[in-house]
């Protein structure tokens, strides 16, 4: 999965994809390849259950600078997009990073505007480097803050208050602030990126497949959960499917036997 593609790159590391936007001299900019890519990559994802993990990152100097504006303007056909043309297209992107059961983590250094920043904000988990930079840089040529997620995404990630300063201006947060008010996880040196997510990465695998794929899952119901009773459901609904996987006995032996736990795949 992944030879043929051209604007993204894919490399497999046991458990974990690590994948990278590789237009690293347009800033990765996003393109029509790029989002036919990642729409591929994305919902062949969703299938996947050899894949628990998936880190995204930016080659070169920025994680990913929005619209390749110029590319934008000059093309002449556009995909269907569920009737919306371009715009329904790479909002499909978005919808299947929030859909696959895999656990996202973004790695940001550099720009990360308008598409780039909801790519990172439909990430589940962002580590910034000391660079990174993000916007809703859509206000600030014509058009609404509300793109591709982002007055979703943000309000629940900041709150209203923080989300309708950054979405009503397109000012940049910068990491330092970012992980100030939660949006970022951890901030360090752009060189240590890669080495930082490593912990993150060993944590997630030490949950059962199931557990994180349920937890994933549940979270995101949760957040639009119409009651408390609404959100024990589905909790109680996931937690006994996980209770008759055979990983829960395996988690249990191991946490009693003070060792790492051994999971096949669910």
């Amino acid at each position: 999965m992944g030879a043929a593609y051209q604007t993204i790159s894919v490399e497999k590391r046991g458990q974990v994809d690590w994948l990278t936007l590789n237009r690293p001299e347009a800033l990765n900019t996003i393109n029509l390849a790029m989002v036919g890519e990642l729409n591929d990559y994305f919902g062949r994802l969703y299938h996947d259950g050899s894949v628990r993990v998936v880190v995204v990152r930016g080659a070169g100097k920025a994680f990913c600078a929005g619209l390749d504006i110029k590319e934008h303007h000059d093309r002449g056909d556009v995909p269907f997009g569920g009737g919306f043309g371009f715009q329904g297209y790479l909002a499909d992107v978005y919808v299947k990073m929030r859909r696959c059961p895999q656990v996202i983590l973004s790695l940001i250094h550099g720009p990360a505007c308008g598409g780039g920043f909801a790519f990172a904000l439909a990430s589940d988990i962002r580590l910034a480097g000391e660079s990174a930079k993000m916007n809703a840089a859509f206000i600030r040529i014509g058009l609404s803050s509300c793109d591709m997620g982002v007055s979703y995404f943000l309000p629940r990630l900041v709150g209203g208050s923080i989300a309708a300063e950054l979405m009503l201006t397109g000012r940049f947060i910068h990491a330092p602030r970012a992980l100030a008010v939660g949006l970022v996880a951890e901030v360090v040196p752009d060189a240590g990126l890669e080495a930082a997510a490593q912990p993150w990465i060993d944590d997630l695998l030490h949950a059962s497949p199931m557990g994180l794929r349920m937890t994933k899952e549940g979270l995101a119901m949760a957040i639009d959960a119409a009651s408390l009773e609404a959100a024990m459901a589905i909790e109680n609904r996931n937690q006994v499917m996980c209770a008759k996987s055979a990983n829960f006995a395996e988690g249990m032996r191991a946490f009693i036997e003070k060792r790492a736990p051994v999971y096949s795949p669910d």
